[in-house]
């Protein structure tokens, strides 16, 4: 009975400390590089990701460079200031520029303790406003993650259904489950 009573002690401790913890959306920049490669060089990240697992620092550089800074809407998550992950929305042009898609990251040691849910709830507040032209926000979701579909559900996004073979990852054709949530939501 001990164990059980310091068990959960120790439960409540943690989740209580969650509960102090601040989650911020910022951009992304130079000074985060070191931070950027914890998420971007761990293969469970990148395996239901388009990219591969970062090697170098380096790299890490020039995608910071030549993608998340000239990115239209591409923020850090921050976990007390510490960039943990990173969330972006792409825009869709033409006849599509009323949708979005929406696209996000953490690092694997903060999976499951409600950052990334927090982090596309707030990014759904802030993209809406930011880009008032747009009414639907999208994000495709490999079937073999769960953990990230339970975090858009938990974010209000509704699952619209499961696309057969619809992208390509890492050399295999692979199906995607939908989701979707309106500005009017």
């Amino acid at each position: 009975m001990e164990s059980d009573t310091s068990s959960n002690l120790e439960n409540l401790k943690l989740s209580n400390k969650l509960e102090d913890d601040i989650i911020t959306l910022r951009l992304l920049d130079l000074t985060d590089v070191d931070d950027f490669m914890e998420w971007f060089g761990d293969d469970n990240v990148s395996k239901f990701c388009s990219w591969d697992t970062f090697k170098y620092k380096e790299d890490a550089i020039s995608y910071v460079v030549d993608v998340a800074i000239p990115h239209p809407w591409f923020k850090a998550i921050c976990l007390n200031g510490k960039p943990i992950g990173t969330i972006s929305v792409s825009p869709f042009h033409g006849t599509n520029k009323c949708r979005g898609e929406l696209g996000y990251v953490i690092a694997s040691k903060y999976w499951g303790k409600g950052i990334a849910t927090k982090a596309v709830k707030m990014a759904v507040s802030a993209i809406f406003i930011d880009w008032p032209h747009l009414e639907r926000l999208e994000a495709l979701v490999d079937v073999d993650n769960p953990g990230s579909q339970r975090v858009l559900e938990k974010a209000g996004f509704k699952k619209e259904g499961v696309l057969r073979k619809y992208y390509l990852l890492k050399g295999k054709t692979k199906d995607i489950v939908m989701f979707s949530i309106l500005s009017s939501d």
